[in-house]
């Protein structure tokens, strides 16, 4: 708890009795809020074992509906403890800008803020109610799990549709597009919440031509990118190129990509990391011929385009992305992703990041937002959203 030692004057003993009822009232918040996410825990501890049962029994559609309507209480209880902590967390808020409105000789809402954050109810890191929730309703659905691609050259044809969502809004539209689709868990063997960490480095030309060609949406218009997932150094990266086609041609926008080390990062943007080299690697990694013909191919383009219009790393987006889809099976894929900033990757002035030996850089351009996407999939699901969780 935080104390304040004054002098034994009236101003700064009442000062004192103000942040003790203030730090009284935020514990108990915690506490309320710890309680019931133990009593969620508890609940779909509980739940799990019957769902298994019930998946495992066909034609016993009464009980499953009954476990269904289950976890919708508990997804219910979750969103108002949600609500219960954001409410208190601006209530928190008003509070301490009241006293610097009423005090401006004694303001303590930046550092108490700070205090603030610190707490578990307002990290709110309680991502693995909502992960075991959705592994209840997809027990329930009898999802199955679709083979996971390993090729060395992969490409996706999709169509894409995005939607903002309020910040407040988020765990109401995880709750809902779990009660459909699972949550992806990237890596059950070290879970870390609902979502994962996205890096991707963006190329582009002085004139921004990849950017400009993107937002106008001119036919056969690329994005290039490389892109690693978690936290850390990668050790793998993806080359990824995104195609737009017009979908009123009946054409459909493609996404193809590559795998690199990350040591051949830099030597493949500097063109000092010739395709004989990658395709000896790919031998000497039992890829099969059709793969390495495929990678080649994608591998050349890609080199052409960046030396033809003179790309480099330009720009880079992080952000914590949740996605939900029946494991390695991407026919419906929705993805959200929150937390974004965005980071300049070549400074003004001095080398660029390549010339200085790395591909990436540190700079930071602060941004927020959130999106959905849909590949691939029907609008039917989204009539079933809230209009006020989501718009175009």
């Amino acid at each position: 708890s935080l104390s304040i030692v004054r002098a034994a004057k009236t101003a700064d003993a009442a000062e004192e009795r103000f942040f003790q009822k203030l730090e009284l009232e935020v514990e108990k918040v915690g506490k309320f809020t710890q309680r019931v996410v133990a009593e969620l825990r508890q609940r779909l501890s509980n739940l799990q074992p019957k769902a298994d049962k019930a998946a495992a029994a066909e034609g016993r559609t009464e009980d499953k509906e009954r476990l269904m309507e289950d976890a919708k209480l508990i997804g219910e209880d979750y969103l108002q403890l949600e609500k219960y902590a954001n409410l208190n967390y601006m209530g928190v808020h008003k509070i301490l800008k009241k006293h610097d409105k009423l005090l401006p000789h004694s303001p303590c809402r930046q550092f108490y803020i700070a205090h603030l954050h610190q707490q578990p109810w307002v990290q709110g890191t309680y991502s693995d109610v909502l992960v075991h929730l959705s592994n209840v309703y997809s027990q329930l659905r009898g999802d199955q799990t679709g083979q996971k691609n390993e090729d060395a050259a992969q490409g996706f044809v999709r169509s894409t549709t995005k939607y903002w969502v309020r910040a407040e809004d988020v765990s109401h539209v995880k709750y809902h597009v779990l009660q459909h689709l699972p949550v992806f868990q990237f890596d059950k063997s070290d879970f870390a919440g609902d979502a994962q960490l996205i890096n991707s480095v963006y190329f582009d030309n002085e004139n921004l031509e990849l950017y400009h060609g993107r937002l106008d949406k001119k036919p056969n218009a690329i994005a290039l990118r490389i892109r690693w997932y978690g936290p850390g150094e990668p050790q793998k990266v993806f080359v990824e190129r995104k195609t737009h086609r017009e979908s009123w041609k009946g054409e459909e926008s493609v996404k193809e990509r590559i795998t690199l080390d990350e040591d051949k990062v830099v030597p493949f943007l500097e063109m000092e990391y010739s395709l004989e080299q990658a395709v000896a690697d790919l031998r000497a990694a039992g890829k099969s011929e059709k793969e390495i013909d495929a990678f080649s191919a994608l591998f050349t383009e890609v080199r052409q385009q960046l030396d033809s219009k003179q790309l480099r790393p330009f720009i880079r987006t992080q952000y914590m992305r949740t996605a939900f889809q029946i494991p390695f099976d991407s026919t419906v894929r929705i993805s959200m992703d929150t937390n974004m900033c965005m980071i300049k990757e070549n400074p003004d002035e001095g080398p660029s990041c390549t010339l200085a030996g790395r591909w990436y850089g540190c700079v930071m351009l602060h941004c927020y937002f959130v999106t959905i996407k849909l590949f691939g999939m029907s609008y039917s699901l989204w009539t079933q959203l809230p209009a006020q969780h989501v718009s175009c």
